[in-house]
């Protein structure tokens, strides 16, 4: 099967390519490489990179017209700065538009889309989450911006799945609270840990769902990819320092959640887990373990965050 991937260089478009080339599939990958990391790609016969933004048409008209998809998995986003509105807008809303318009002119059989759970606003008004939740997505440009390419989506022909996520994590991630605790830890800084709660996922049981949607699995519309539970950030945080075999010597500080953070996010996935066959099998300190033996063999520069900065000490 012939498979593209938009931003398949990042840390879930990466994961996903690796293992669709393990199953034969020839694989497509569109990544400008704003967030990802060039090592988390390996050279194969089966695999085509093509570097540019999916927000510059010919780059996306050149990607499916040379490459003829047959399954397109839309994994870009802009993400790394909350206060570029006008990236997030090319990258999530018109890059999203030109990957769609180029599914529909070739006939793509499967379109899959990774949307955030921040769709649904800082002030959910249920728990856990349902598919029949609105979308209010105000809270920050990352979720404006990934949601309004979910409603063109939504208004396309394509035969689509759109999989809204829990926090993902895993090897090859550079976003939210586990790279940033190993980073910390690692460099002798003050570490800090945010009052807040969210449904964490391992990027393999991530990637087994999005495998059997490209295989054609599920009904066109939305769907929650998660465990169904979920954790303090300071459980997160415990679960690092133990797998670092780190001793503090003081409790970490938990901070109050920022204005633009949501106090938890935990999702209601039984429909996933009823039209795939599917469900989380990865414990939270199975995964971290094995997230801190990747961030020690391939290290960790730059991580990334769509919330805006707090004040922290050096």
């Amino acid at each position: 099967m012939r498979v593209l991937i938009t931003g398949g260089a990042g840390f879930v478009g990466s994961n996903l390519a690796d293992r669709l080339i393990g199953n034969g599939d020839i694989v497509t990958v569109v990544d400008n490489f704003e967030t990802a990391r060039r090592d988390n790609l390996t050279p194969n016969r089966n695999l085509t990179l093509i570097e540019g933004s999916i927000a510059d048409p010919k780059v996306v008209d050149r990607a499916f017209d040379e490459h003829r998809p047959e399954v397109v998995v839309h994994a870009a986003a802009s993400y790394k700065d909350p206060d570029n509105w006008y990236g997030d807008a090319m990258t999530n809303v018109v890059g999203t538009v030109n990957v769609v318009r180029a599914s529909e002119r070739l006939k793509v059989g499967r379109f899959v889309y990774l949307q955030t759970a921040l769709g649904y606003g800082l002030h959910p008004v249920e728990q856990p989450i349902t598919l029949s939740h609105p979308l209010v997505p105000g809270g920050s440009s990352y979720a404006i911006s990934k949601t309004a390419g979910e409603e063109y989506i939504f208004l396309s022909s394509l035969d689509y799945i759109s999989f809204r996520l829990a926090n993902a994590y895993g090897p090859r991630n550079l976003s939210g609270p586990l790279p940033t605790f190993y980073y910390r830890l690692t460099n002798n800084k003050s570490v800090f840990v945010m009052d807040t709660r969210r449904d964490f996922i391992y990027v393999s049981d991530l990637v087994d769902v999005i495998s059997l949607a490209v295989a054609g699995r599920g009904r066109r519309g939305p769907y929650h990819v998660s465990s169904g539970r979920d954790y303090s950030i300071k459980q997160l945080f415990d679960a690092t320092i133990k797998a670092l075999g780190v001793k503090l010597d003081q409790d970490v500080e938990v901070r109050p959640r920022n204005p633009d953070d949501v106090a938890t996010i935990l999702l209601d996935p039984s429909k996933t887990e009823e039209d795939f066959d599917w469900q989380v099998t990865t414990p939270l300190e199975v995964g971290v373990a094995a997230t801190i033996d990747y961030y020690k063999s391939h290290g960790i520069e730059q991580t990334f965050t769509h919330l805006k900065p707090v004040g922290e000490k050096a």
